[in-house]
Formats: structure tokens, C-alpha cells, sequence
């Protein structure tokens, strides 16, 4: 009984610190670019958008195509940039768990 009651209080630690994790990453903002610079996406640890920036260069109407594929190549650096560090963040918090391997957290 002992070591239910001991389970219960590790996953309600683990559920606060689930929950302050989510926050942090939702404030978290990261940046990815491309074009070595000209073409620059924020997005928030939630993948969410929060701007771009582009160069004043690459505005010439025969350059629309590369503009294009360099926004998505700097949101997609921003989008993998963000999901490894939630994979590092979430490593962290469940470094102690006892989880069988392949096993994610949370479910």
C-alpha cells in the first residue's frame, strides 16, 4: 500500500512538471533560417508562426519561386529546431521513469 501511495504522489510531481514544461515551451520561441540568412521564420514551441523576416534582396519578381521555397525551408529549420528541443526537455523529465524502451512520454 506503501508503494501505491508513493506511485500516486511521483505522478502528480510528474503531472506539474508536465504542465510547467508546457508552459515553457509555449513561451519559447525559436528561429530558423535559410538562404544563409535571407529568409528568417519564428515560431513558437507550439509550431505556431510568430513572424518573418525576408530581405529586402530577394524582392525581384523573377525570384518569387526561390522566395517561396526559402520561407519553407526556414519554417521547417524553425519546426525541427522547436520539436528537438521539446524531445531534449521532455528526455529530461522523464530521465527517471522506468519506461519500457520505444515507450514516448507523454502517451
Amino acid at each position: 500500500m506503501k508503494d501505491l501511495m508513493g506511485m500516486m504522489k511521483a505522478a502528480s510531481e510528474m503531472k506539474g512538471k508536465m504542465d510547467a514544461l508546457q508552459a515553457e515551451l509555449a513561451e519559447m520561441t525559436v528561429e530558423g533560417r535559410s538562404g544563409g540568412g535571407l529568409v528568417t521564420v519564428a515560431l513558437s514551441g507550439k509550431g505556431e508562426m510568430k513572424g518573418v523576416k525576408i530581405d529586402p534582396s530577394l524582392f525581384r519578381e523573377d525570384d518569387v519561386e526561390v522566395l517561396e521555397d526559402l520561407i519553407v525551408a526556414a519554417f521547417n529549420d524553425a519546426k525541427a529546431k522547436a520539436e528537438a528541443t521539446m524531445q531534449e526537455k521532455m528526455g529530461e523529465l522523464t530521465s527517471g521513469l522506468p519506461l519500457p524502451p520505444g515507450m514516448k512520454f507523454p502517451f
